[in-house]
């Protein structure tokens, strides 16, 4: 090669290979060995620390406490679970399983099985009112355990669940589990009138009726009405604020204001009854039936514990609340001979108030 002055440069003796320019590559190892950066430098692979096994228990517990309670269905609750082994030592937690949603602990009746099962009966355990009163209904209507279900719902019940409350009561008044002379009306008023003072709709309506019929309480019509009242009150309010298609239909009275009303919604121990015995209707028994009412689920435990139509005689009903939400939403249009009770005015006012009345339900 020439210079600009005309001198040139000799040729090297020794010929450099491209591959000697190159830059080698990062070498990577694994373990505690080195790794070689560039040409020459070596230095010691550095390993990055685990940030969740630092945090205190409690700092997780409190996070699992909130996750528990947000969760929307099962899933995300067993899924927390198998993250990792400290996870689900933690998840099993009472404080965190005390904790869990009305929707984490609404098990499908197909998906139900042992696993399950001790599931709900941890969460029970471990303090939580929706876990006692679900696997109560369960083991008292699907499994058998008359006493073993009972106590769980009683175990809700003084918490304050409404549902709890309720349900036992409606147990009260049809004696379920035993014979016909372990009706306790008096106990099922007052445990209706308990769930009622809590907000529960179905008590409210359910205690309207007795105070209107004289069932298990001293009559006062004009009170049983105003209870009634203010279960299609609070009906209304909550159709109102989960859709807002309501439309003024004053031919067809679903309620007392004039308003086609959808149907309540199921909660998750009723939705489970339902789907259980719609896939095992053997279960229920010979001679037995179950409330026709589809939101229920409840069957019977004897023979003629239910109460019938006294004009149809084809439905039955566990209590006067499910018999009234029925009657609104469709026996009315298939309850026949419709001419035999038209005029009467002895019959309950299915709606509370205004509304066109029901057939008496007889045993």
């Amino acid at each position: 090669m020439r210079t600009r002055s005309g001198l040139s440069y000799s040729k090297p003796d020794i010929m450099i290979s491209r591959s000697d320019t190159k830059k080698k590559k990062r070498k990577r190892s694994c373990g505690d060995e080195n790794i070689t950066i560039g040409i020459g430098i070596r230095r010691r692979k550095q390993f990055r620390p685990d940030f969740f096994d630092g945090l205190p228990d409690d700092l997780v517990l409190s996070v699992l406490c909130r996750l528990s309670s947000s969760a929307e269905s099962p899933s995300d609750v067993v899924s927390i679970m198998m993250t990792c082994k400290r996870m689900n030592g933690l998840g099993i937690n009472p404080m965190v399983l005390s904790k869990v949603s009305a929707k984490s602990l609404a098990i499908r009746a197909r998906n139900w099985s042992d696993s399950a099962h001790r599931f709900l009966k941890l969460c029970a355990d471990a303090g939580s009112l929706e876990a006692a009163y679900t696997l109560g209904m369960i083991e008292f209507y699907c499994l058998g355990s008359r006493s073993a279900g009972a106590a769980l719902m009683a175990r809700a019940a003084v918490g304050s669940h409404a549902a709890a409350l309720y349900s036992l009561a409606v147990v009260q008044f049809n004696g379920s589990g035993g014979s016909k002379g372990h009706k306790d009306l008096r106990a099922g008023v007052a445990l209706c009138a308990r769930s009622a003072f809590l907000g529960h709709v179905d008590a409210l309506r359910e205690l309207g009726h007795c105070l209107q019929d004289g069932y298990g309480v001293r009559r006062n019509v004009p009170e049983g009405r105003r209870f009634l009242l203010q279960a299609n009150a609070r009906e209304l309010a909550s159709s109102s604020s989960s859709s807002s298609e309501l439309t003024w239909q004053p031919h067809q009275l679903w309620s007392d204001y004039g308003r086609n009303i959808p149907a309540p919604e199921v909660g998750p121990a009723n939705r489970f009854l339902v789907e259980w015995f719609r896939s095992r209707p053997e279960e229920v028994g010979d001679g037995l039936r179950g409330c026709s009412y589809g939101g229920c689920g409840r069957p019977e435990t004897r023979r003629h514990e239910f109460r019938r139509c006294s004009v149809c005689g084809k439905v039955s009903y566990c209590s006067r609340a499910c018999q009234a939400l029925h009657w609104k939403l469709q026996h009315k249009e298939e309850c026949q001979p419709m001419e035999r009770w038209a005029h009467r005015t002895d019959g309950v006012v299915a709606a509370g108030g205004g509304g066109e009345e029901a057939p008496v339900a007889v045993l």
